[in-house]
């Protein structure tokens, strides 16, 4: 039987190289870099491709993947152009897709967490951004497609943790929001969870998060103690009188136990090599 083919629309970026990295040795997989790299240009399996300017059907007739993995970042016009073209191919072949969506989508909600058939609602670009590229998506038959809805990400390498870090050394504020009730995942328990789902074939849309839930500025505190790093400075930004909400928990699309982890695995995870 041979290996399902895999293509990653933003390959290059932090999370689109962690899923290459991942799934490699196990599919046959390709994905796309934007930016000239010597490295990547050399590998075969890696394709320059821009989705503001390159047309992207000739990418997927060359390759013929059984499933699109969107990563990408950049302007969000495009990228709904982008994803509508990925949708019509889609449905026209033997194809999935798995969108990387954000809890963004329900920021206008704030006073309960969210699971994977709330209403969606958001009061920021981003969050409208995400649920038109939704909205579209649903549109496919159910077996077409996954919604990767994703909380903020840490893990050793990550943006977030890279910036903790820098602005300690600067001897600059670390913004913290001691009214926001979060989860987190790392980019490691991220991909083992879509390796997982590309695996069993799964489908519609799961919410890949903490299980447990913790306020922001308590998170990254603890980050913090444990990268050891010696008196950090916080910056308390108060956007709420009150508590909210910007949280994804599963309901319906329960992962197995071994692919469930706890906000202290975040944390430790943060500093692992």
């Amino acid at each position: 039987m041979s290996k399902k083919k895999i293509l990653i629309f933003g390959g290059s970026g932090f999370l689109g190289n962690a899923l290459y990295k991942e799934l490699n040795s196990f599919y046959n997989t390709f994905a796309t870099f934007c930016i000239d790299d010597t490295a990547l240009e050399k590998n075969q399996k890696f394709y320059q491709f821009d989705f503001e300017h390159d047309p992207v059907s000739i990418l997927l007739e060359s390759i013929q993947p059984d499933i699109i993995i969107s990563a990408v970042r950049g302007n969000f016009t495009s990228q709904i152009h982008f994803h509508n073209e990925l949708i019509s191919w889609t449905y026209r072949n033997d194809s999935r897709i798995i969108f990387l969506s954000s809890a963004n989508v329900f920021d206008r909600f704030t006073n309960y967490p969210s699971y994977e058939y709330d209403k969606t609602l958001s009061e920021s670009i981003y969050g409208h951004f995400k649920i038109k590229i939704e909205n579209a998506l649903m549109r496919l038959p159910l077996n077409k497609y996954v919604i990767a809805r994703l909380p903020m990400i840490y893990g050793h390498g990550s943006e977030r943790i890279q910036e903790i870090k820098t602005l300690h050394y600067l001897k600059s504020p670390i913004e913290v929001f001691p009214n926001v009730i979060t989860n987190a995942t790392t980019v490691s328990r991220f991909t083992q969870q879509i390796h997982y789902l590309i695996n069993r074939n799964k489908k519609g849309i799961f919410h890949l998060g903490s299980k447990d839930l913790i306020h922001h500025s308590d998170l990254v505190k603890d980050i913090c103690k444990t990268l050891e790093l010696k008196d950090p400075i916080f910056k308390k930004v108060f956007d709420s009188n009150d508590d909210r909400y910007l949280a994804l928990l599963p309901k319906d699309n329960l992962l197995p136990k071994n692919l469930q982890f706890n906000i202290s695995d975040v944390v430790q995870e943060s500093v692992k090599l």
